[in-house]
C-alpha cells in the first residue's frame, strides 16, 4: 500500500501589520507551490485592500486565506510547527536551516505549518514557545533584515525543491559536432592566422597551436557553431577597402 503523499505545509502569518506585505507574501508562497495561508489576528483587520495589488495575480491564495484569533487556533490541526526566527530566550527548541526543515516537512505525516511574526517585532516568545522547531536563516550577522515576504520566500523555495512543481521545457541544444569537423576548423584558423604573422616568434609555434586547438575543442561545438566560425574567418580574411 502506497504511504499517502505528505501534504505542502500552511503559512502562518502571526499579527501581520500591512495588507501589502500579506499581499507580497501570497505571491512569494504561490510562486513555489504553495496555497494556503493562515492570518493570525491582522492589525488592520482582514480582507485588506492593499493586499490584492501587492499579491500580482497571487488570488487563489488571498481568497483561500483563512482568519483566526489566535496562533492555537491557526495550527490546531498541525503535527508539527516551524517557528520562523532567531533563537529566544528561555525557549529550548531544535534549531533547523530552513533547507533541514524542508527536508523534516517532507518525511513528516501530517500538516506541518510554517509560523512568521510581525514586520517589526517577529515572534514573541509565547509564539515559539507553541512551535516544535525554530527556522532560522544563515545570514549576513552585520546585516540581519529580511522583510516577511523574503523570508517566506526563503522557506517556500526550500520546501519546492522535493516537490513536483512544472519545470520549464527543456530545450534540446544541438549535438557536439564530429571531431573531423572541428579539425578542419583548427586548420582553417591556422592557415589564416599564419597567413596573418600571428605566430612569432616561430619557436611558440606549437605551444600557440596547443593552446588554440584546447580553447576550441573544449567548447563542445555544434556542427552549426562550426560553420558560422568558419563564415567568420573567411569574411575577416578577405581583402577590403575600407572610405
Amino acid at each position: 500500500m502506497t504511504a499517502p503523499e505528505t501534504p505542502p505545509p500552511v503559512i502562518v502569518l502571526v499579527r501581520p501589520q500591512l495588507g501589502e506585505n500579506i499581499g507580497k507574501a501570497a505571491r512569494a508562497m504561490l510562486n513555489f507551490g504553495l496555497t494556503e495561508m493562515r492570518l493570525v489576528a491582522p492589525r488592520d483587520g482582514w480582507p485588506n485592500p492593499d493586499a490584492g495589488p501587492a499579491a500580482s495575480g497571487a488570488d487563489i491564495v488571498l481568497a483561500g486565506a483563512q482568519l483566526f484569533d489566535s496562533l492555537a487556533e491557526a495550527v490546531a490541526d498541525c503535527t508539527h510547527i516551524y517557528a520562523t526566527t532567531v533563537r529566544k530566550r528561555g525557549v529550548s527548541k531544535p534549531v533547523l536551516t530552513p533547507e533541514a526543515a524542508a527536508q523534516q516537512v517532507r518525511g513528516t505525516a501530517g500538516r506541518s505549518a510554517y509560523i512568521f511574526g510581525p514586520e517589526r517585532s517577529g515572534l514573541e516568545t509565547d509564539d515559539v514557545a507553541l512551535a516544535h522547531s525554530i527556522v532560522t536563516v544563515p545570514i549576513n550577522p552585520e546585516f540581519g533584515s529580511l522583510n516577511l515576504a523574503q523570508a517566506v520566500i526563503l522557506l517556500a523555495y526550500e520546501w519546492s525543491k522535493g516537490a513536483a512543481l512544472s519545470q520549464p521545457p527543456a530545450v534540446d541544444l544541438d549535438p557536439p559536432a564530429p571531431h573531423g569537423e572541428m579539425e578542419e576548423l583548427v586548420q582553417h584558423f591556422v592557415r589564416d592566422l599564419d597567413a596573418a604573422g600571428y605566430f612569432f616568434p616561430p619557436e611558440r609555434t606549437d605551444a600557440t597551436l596547443r593552446t588554440l586547438r584546447t580553447a576550441l575543442t573544449k567548447t563542445g561545438w555544434s556542427c552549426n557553431d562550426i560553420k558560422m566560425m568558419h563564415g567568420i574567418i573567411s569574411s575577416l580574411g578577405r581583402n577590403r577597402k575600407f572610405r
